[in-house]
């Protein structure tokens, strides 16, 4: 690793510590020539994943817009931040282990509602009414509905 002060291309690492957040190492290192310390991080490198919208646009995956999508629905909601990333983290594993090189937005937009009718039924539902993009008022109401019925029929 090249020391980012005296561009020395010899370092020792002096401690390695796994990240949360992003699934990565941290490394603290020290150059060999000059002795300052620096942090390195080492991320796996993965095969991109491309998300086909409903328009036939393609772009790559980006799990920061699932998780901004989800914040929105959780606003006001009593749900961390420590429940939102393990959400986005799960849904990003789905992704990946589906092992393909391009993925519905749908497919996406199904996982995202999975998570948050578990998570908080508020969330969800507010979620869905941008995802469903419903048209008008009784379109909404009938979701709700249906919505009541399926958890009536879980309790029974």
């Amino acid at each position: 690793m090249k020391c980012i002060y005296c561009g020395y291309e010899e370092s020792k690492v002096i401690d390695s510590r796994a990240t949360d957040e992003t699934n990565s190492i941290r490394r603290r290192r020290e150059c060999l020539n000059c002795g300052r310390r620096f942090t390195t991080y080492e991320t796996i490198e993965t095969t991109p994943v491309l998300v086909v919208k409903s328009n036939g646009d393609r772009e790559r995956f980006n799990s920061n817009k699932i998780k901004n999508g989800i914040m929105k629905a959780c606003e006001k909601r009593p749900i961390s931040m420590h429940d939102i990333e393990a959400l986005v983290a799960d849904i990003e594993k789905k992704v990946y282990n589906l092992g393909d090189e391009e993925v519905s937005s749908k497919v996406i937009g199904e996982y995202v509602m999975e998570g948050l009718r578990s998570l908080d039924e508020v969330a969800y539902v507010r979620f869905a009414s941008v995802y469903k993009k419903f048209k008008d008022i009784s379109t909404f109401f009938e979701f709700v509905n249906e919505y009541e019925k399926k958890l009536n029929g879980d309790k029974k």
